[in-house]
Order: structure tokens, then C-alpha cells, then sequence
């Protein structure tokens, strides 16, 4: 029955309704709040990704120098 779920008309369609629900003068705005927001996504992913990384170079011997309980379960001095 549903060979092709969005065909190039039903596109048309919601993007008619969507300029008469929001109006002509703030869909602008709307797409430069999105494009805001997805560059500080980005930004962020990027600085998770990269603090990931930086968490995966830590050796053993790092936090143990730290006071961090070791396997024995006392504090390495």
C-alpha cells in the first residue's frame, strides 16, 4: 500500500504549511537559531570527542599517584 512514504508533493505540502503557520518573516530567524545551535552541538561533540580520547591515554600508574584506592583497596602513597 505505502510504496514511498514522502513523495516530492507531500513535501510541498508541509513546507506550505509550515511558512502559513510560522509566516514568511520568522522562518529566517528560526533557521538562524538552528544553524546556532547546531554549530554549538558540533563545538561540543567535537570537545567530548577529543576529552575521550585524551581519558583513553591515561596510564595506571597516573592515578594511583593521585591517592586513588588501587586494586588492594588502600591508597597508593
Amino acid at each position: 500500500m505505502l510504496r514511498n512514504g514522502l513523495e516530492p508533493w507531500h513535501l510541498l505540502i508541509v513546507a506550505i504549511m509550515i511558512i502559513l503557520l510560522f509566516g514568511s518573516k520568522k522562518l529566517p530567524e528560526a533557521a538562524r537559531g538552528l544553524g546556532k545551535s547546531m554549530r554549538i552541538l558540533k563545538s561540543e561533540a567535537k570537545a567530548m570527542k577529543e576529552d575521550g580520547t585524551a581519558q583513553s591515554t591515561v596510564t595506571p600508574a597516573e592515578p594511583a599517584a593521585q591517592g586513588v584506592p588501587t586494586a588492594e583497596g588502600n591508597p597508593a602513597h
